[in-house]
């Protein structure tokens, strides 16, 4: 155990995070999506909901400030369904550790499979809520 580490990340997952590049993409999936056969690195978090993981990793985890959407989200596949109300926590914790609004990006379900296949790793949480799956790029850390 360490101090001041979020008890929902793994080592495998800090090990994971700290390995990324600048512009490399981490998705963070709902427990629906189809992970295992999208991913080049799966990462297990199985009981935690995705705004846990989220909230822990952007502690540490630095968004990109030089493209227009570091982050995106699985668009609904029916557009008479409302906004999924997880993205108003998502926008929440995402302003709060970056200090300025992040705009989602929403992205068609097919196409956002297509950007998991080529994501550094995809984190398969336990997650219940639908079209919870988000996709982040990682920035620089800047002192």
């Amino acid at each position: 155990m360490l101090k001041h580490i979020p008890p929902c990340l793994s080592p495998e997952l800090m090990s994971i995070l700290m390995r990324m590049g600048h512009g490399d993409e981490i998705v963070l999936a709902d427990g629906n999506f189809p992970a295992e056969s999208h991913a080049q690195r799966v990462v297990r978090a199985d009981g935690h909901g995705v705004p846990v993981i989220l909230d822990a990793i952007l502690k540490f985890f630095p968004l990109d400030t030089f493209v227009d959407h570091p982050a995106s989200v699985m668009q609904p596949v029916d557009e008479e369904t409302p906004e999924p109300p997880i993205w108003t926590e998502y926008r929440t914790l995402l302003a709060t550790h970056e200090g300025r609004d992040i705009e989602l990006r929403p992205v068609e379900r097919f196409r956002f499979y297509d950007f998991a296949k080529t994501a550094y790793a995809i984190v398969a949480t336990g997650e219940t809520a639908i079209y919870a799956n988000l996709i982040l790029k990682k920035g620089v850390v800047m002192h």
